[in-house]
């Protein structure tokens, strides 16, 4: 007895300590690294504590029969889940900023009569050129007076070729597709090198256009030698499968931006950052050391920085955007894409030269990897956590034995901290609900991709996302939607039974708590499933800029009408006309041009016209689209969330469960 009071005292002095530097540390700045220091120690405190308890009093005896199996696995992927949660708060506790080493690099750039040459790599397969000109249109214009433009086309496309000698890159193919992106990558090495070879090399993915600075940002920084690979973060100019359907485009990020914002800095600081595979660039001295890019598994890019990491380089993390490209637009490709992500970093690690066998690494950068592997071999927990509640409801086998309601005291705060750790430490690009979906939409296919690597981890076809298909008409994931849909029936209808049946059987308050945190989670994967239209094809930046619209009547006049744009894509414009809101009446169909002072005259018609507020459809011939590429993408607006605003994402999630 005067036991167990001692050890309730301990924990509430020891919640009480912790939820106080949480509250000063809320206070407080997550770039101070004492701030980062003492709420990583509150958050890792509390799930400490939690997982001690876990160990001590909620399994049972071991025995060969599915409850006590199951209570067990369930534990051992928790286990990994909290590895990685430890270990994600050990390396969060640093951060890095290379931007005053870019400024320096670049103003001695500009100074210098001479540059390094740079050759940029195109990795192209079956894009289709609306996604392609931008990326090479936008490569050509890049601000740097010494490089050269290579597409690598792995597909042999006589019409991309025609394409590359009119604007003025160079064009490569290959007879087959061996190695895949990096066997394409390892021929434009070849080609390159036979053209007197650059001493660095930029590699964009076909979809990712380049901003106008992004070498002067990136070169200054291999003055230092130890630098192998200055990689730069991800930005998308569409929104992801998760955040369109869910209707939270403007107001929740992608579900990356805490790993490229937050995560990479932090693990350049710990000198383990890793290569992402585009918007990079890479001594082409460091490839010849290693045979050029790396070959043999479906993730070339953290393998090239392992492979290089024992030779001495390291990967250096630019967090600046200096590059925008298409994300996984539909949920199946979405899927396929984080499944071979995972095939990956299971891969890297098996490989003889690996940074599990392989000679040559440090600890630190062993255990950096580990905690990436983690990330993977932990998804099936996630998918546990959705059957737990179902197991008890109708076959009555618990996962967490032992008194339920102490969960109360050990699991609840620990998860409240580490929840507000999470949204504080991202600056709010993590937020539950919104990180657990997704997770969850990826977790089986992630889950069969692992239990399958166990037999077959090599020898698997690399699979390239598709993007820019056609994304106008409502698609429903059948499979998807019956299985989410099916478990959040099942789930409430197993609970209303239980209630119904019993309504103070041990541990019920417990699983209907579990329970009720399921179905939201159910429901809002649910609605992942149902893929809302994208009516346009191309997607619309903010602009603000003076234009003139002239239209021409029936009469055969011209009349012109001044206002402003609101936004604008490669085919059409919002304009906001100056004067009342009858300015636009009659408008809708009409022909004429627009005007605006870095494109000059475009052909358009005019869409849609209501208020003071016109849609025009551009029409622009392929000069005018090519300078419409480059004032979009050479140096993009912000047309996607980069930060979260978790309430806004909440009642749009609200609103797109009962609204549609």
């Amino acid at each position: 007895m005067f036991a167990d009071f001692l050890e309730n005292r301990m924990l509430m002095e020891i919640n009480a300590g912790a939820f106080l530097i949480a509250v000063l540390c809320l206070r407080g700045s997550r770039h101070r690294a004492a701030d980062r220091w003492l709420f990583g120690i509150a958050a890792g405190v509390l799930l400490s504590c939690y997982y001690v308890w876990r160990c001590t009093q909620t399994l049972p005896d071991w025995r060969l029969d599915f409850p006590s199996v199951w209570s067990y696995a369930f534990f051992g992927f928790e286990t990994l889940t909290i590895a990685y949660t430890l270990i994600s708060i050990v390396t969060l506790t640093r951060t890095s900023d290379h931007s005053a080493a870019a400024d320096a690099g670049e103003a001695a750039l500009r100074r210098s009569p001479e540059v390094p040459q740079v050759d940029i790599f195109i990795a192209t397969y079956n894009e289709g050129l609306d996604v392609l000109e931008k990326t090479i249109v936008a490569a050509l214009a890049i601000d740097y007076p010494n490089f050269r433009v290579w597409v690598l086309d792995d597909t042999r496309r006589d019409w991309l070729k025609d394409f590359c000698g009119t604007v003025g890159a160079r064009y490569v193919t290959r007879p087959d597709n061996a190695h895949a992106k990096a066997g394409n990558l390892n021929n434009g090495l070849q080609h390159s090198a036979e053209a007197g070879g650059a001493p660095f090399i930029m590699v964009l993915d076909a979809d990712f256009a380049p901003n106008r600075n992004i070498l002067l940002r990136t070169i200054g920084l291999f003055d230092d030698p130890v630098v192998g690979v200055v990689q730069t973060p991800q930005f998308y100019y569409n929104a992801d499968p998760i955040q369109y359907n869910l209707r939270s485009t403007e107001c929740w990020v992608d579900e990356q931006r805490a790993f490229f914002d937050v995560m990479q800095p932090a693990k350049d600081a710990w000198g383990t950052a890793f290569c992402i595979g585009t918007s990079f660039v890479v001594r082409r001295d460091a490839l010849a050391r290693i045979g050029g890019f790396p070959t043999g598994t479906v993730t070339e890019d953290i393998h090239l920085t392992y492979r290089l990491m024992p030779h001495g380089y390291i990967t250096r993390w630019l967090n600046e955007r200096l590059s925008v490209g298409l994300s996984a637009e539909g949920l199946p490709e979405y899927i396929s894409q984080r499944s071979r992500w995972g095939l990956g970093t299971i891969q890297v690690a098996l490989t003889a030269d690996g940074p599990l066998r392989g000679r040559g690494y440090s600890l630190r950068q062993r255990l950096h990897y580990v905690h990436g592997l983690l990330h993977w071999l932990s998804r099936p927990f996630t998918l546990m956590l959705l059957a737990g509640p179902l197991l008890y409801w109708y076959f009555n086998v618990p996962t967490l034995y032992g008194d339920p309601v102490q969960f109360l005291a050990y699991g609840v705060p620990a998860l409240l901290l580490y929840w507000a750790y999470s949204i504080w430490i991202t600056g709010s690009r993590a937020m539950p609900i919104f990180t657990e979906v997704t997770q969850i939409v990826a977790a089986l296919a992630v889950t069969a991709t692992l239990a399958s690597a166990v037999f077959k981890p090599f020898g698997r076809p690399f699979k390239v996302t598709n993007k820019g298909l056609d994304r106008s008409k409502l698609v429903i994931h059948g499979k998807f939607a019956a299985l989410y849909g099916g478990m959040f029936l099942l789930t409430g209808m197993g609970l209303a039974r239980a209630v119904a049946a019993d309504g103070s059987a041990p541990g019920l308050a417990f699983n209907i708590g579990w329970t009720l945190v399921s179905m939201v989670l159910y429901f809002a994967s649910l609605l992942v499933c149902f893929e809302l239209p994208r009516p346009r094809k191309e997607e619309r930046f903010p602009h603000r800029e003076r234009a003139v619209l002239r239209l021409y009547g029936k009469d055969g006049l011209a009349y012109e009408f001044h206002g402003t744009t609101r936004d604008l894509s490669c085919n059409g414009a919002g304009l906001l006309l100056d004067g009342n809101a009858e300015v636009t009446r009659g408008m809708a169909g009409a022909e004429g041009a627009i005007w605006l002072e870095p494109l000059g005259w475009v052909p358009c018609r005019v869409a849609r016209a209501r208020g003071n507020l016109a849609g025009v459809a551009l029409r622009p011939d392929t000069a005018a689209r090519h300078r419409l590429i480059r004032l979009l993408f050479s140096e993009p607006a912000h047309n996607i969330a980069d930060r979260g605003r978790p309430g806004v994402a909440i009642a749009r999630l609200l609103r797109r469960a009962f609204s549609g």
